[in-house]
């Protein structure tokens, strides 16, 4: 390995490196209470190392949402291309789930703190916010879309974003109580597979029309 690439490394790693301290920070502190140097110091770095990557402390949040929103776009969008929109809104909400429980930190800093308020959003992810090949909350919406397209949806649900935020509400329930109840000895949890699929499927069918709702009971019975 030559030396810029060598150096290219070592750049990411720290990067890297910053990111991690500054979410754990945010997380059990807030935004507020953590300046540079006190993310400096928990990487035991000065803070000039720091700013040598990020301008400030609001150029470093947009750094960490356009990291971590964007690995939650990139596990959903992995997803999108499944053909039957109602079954592809199942598996988005599965793969929103999973995503969570397997990136606890990233899931706690994205949607379990709250960020602050005087931070310019990011434009590179502003002007992917709504294309469903590069966002995964308007892939959701798409899909939804594409149900109601299809005359899947029932007749009084005709608004996709309404439809897509209470689908989202409910994938960030199951989520959110995993990470912060999932090893409470005071619940007899069921897997969360079982509970991921049952929710996706339960609020769903309620948004179906009768014909899609049959229609999707008896597939999920030719595939037990």
């Amino acid at each position: 390995m030559g030396s810029v690439d060598r150096r290219a490394r070592e750049k990411a790693e720290l990067q890297e490196k910053i990111l991690a301290a500054a979410r754990e920070l945010f997380i059990r502190e807030g935004h507020e209470a953590v300046s540079m140097r006190k993310i400096a110091e928990a990487i035991e770095y000065t803070p000039p190392a720091i700013y040598t990557h990020f301008r400030d402390k609001a150029d470093l949040i947009r750094a960490l949402c356009r990291q971590d929103f964007g690995a939650l776009s990139d596990a959903i969008l992995r997803v999108s291309k499944v053909q039957d929109p109602v079954h592809r809104i199942i598996k988005i909400g599965q793969a929103y789930i999973r995503f969570a429980v397997e990136h606890p930190h990233h899931y706690k800093f994205m949607f379990m703190t709250q960020h602050p308020a005087d931070v310019e959003p990011d434009p590179e992810s502003m002007a992917e916010k709504d294309d469903p090949e590069r966002n995964g909350y308007a892939a959701l919406r798409k899909a939804i879309s594409d149900a109601m397209a299809a005359g899947h949806m029932a007749a009084e649900h005709k608004d996709a974003e309404l439809v897509a935020q209470v689908f989202w509400a409910m994938v960030h329930g199951i989520a959110s109580l995993e990470i912060a109840m999932g090893k409470d000895d005071w619940i007899d949890w069921r897997s969360l597979d079982n509970r991921a699929r049952l929710a996706c499927e339960s609020v769903l069918v309620g948004v179906l029309s009768a014909k899609a709702a049959e229609s999707f009971r008896n597939s999920k019975e030719r595939q037990s």
